[in-house]
């Protein structure tokens, strides 16, 4: 194994073990309470539904930033925690926990990608369009189809227009709202420099 695979398997083990011991801070548990009752209160208000498979919405906002701050590990258990607690406040159809996968997943996924990392508007773009294509179109796609026992080809062109039409604006809130939040002075995103 080469040394940069090497280095690189480091980084991304010890971003995993900096965004578990981010979860013993009472101050990371508060700001995540703040960020899940904003995230419900604008899942109820800021959110347009089509028909029955396709919902736009602003409130994975929280779940980015929080998925930013505080890594990976953090970030996927507030997202399926964030998840459960969304279908108790507004249930919506019979509980089905492959959802709450997707809300792990995509919290990893974004954690990931930005966690002590400089943010930089092609890695939220890249960042959304994985999230959009893998966890948004194909495996929740998949979990409606295991839910309603519908063709997903019927369901499909909605989804992926309802997708493609969200990145680019997905994109440019994720990027100034993380861009805001960091020359405000709130966090800095990136890992210090070493002496």
């Amino acid at each position: 194994m080469s040394q940069n695979n090497r280095n690189s398997e480091r980084k991304t083990g010890s971003r995993f073990a900096a965004s578990f011991a981010e979860l013993k801070s009472t101050k990371t548990i508060a700001f995540c309470g703040v960020m899940a009752a904003l995230a419900v209160v604008l899942s109820l208000v800021a959110r347009i539904q089509i028909g029955n498979y396709v919902r736009i919405g602003f409130s994975e906002l929280p779940n980015i930033l929080v998925d930013t701050m505080f890594g990976p590990v953090a970030g996927g258990i507030f997202g399926g925690a964030l998840d459960i607690l969304k279908f108790i406040v507004k249930p919506t159809g019979a509980y089905f926990p492959g959802f709450t996968l997707s809300a792990v997943l995509g919290g990893l996924i974004y954690g990931a990608v930005f966690y002590k990392r400089k943010i930089t508007l092609p890695r939220v773009f890249a960042a959304n369009l994985f999230v959009k294509g893998a966890v948004n179109i194909v495996l929740n796609s998949f979990w409606l189809y295991l839910l309603y026992n519908r063709g997903v080809v019927g369901m499909m062109p909605a989804r992926i227009m309802a997708n493609l039409i969200m990145l680019p604006i997905d994109t440019a809130l994720c990027y100034f709202m993380l861009k805001g939040v960091q020359k405000a002075g709130v966090v800095s995103f990136e890992r210090p420099a070493r002496a």
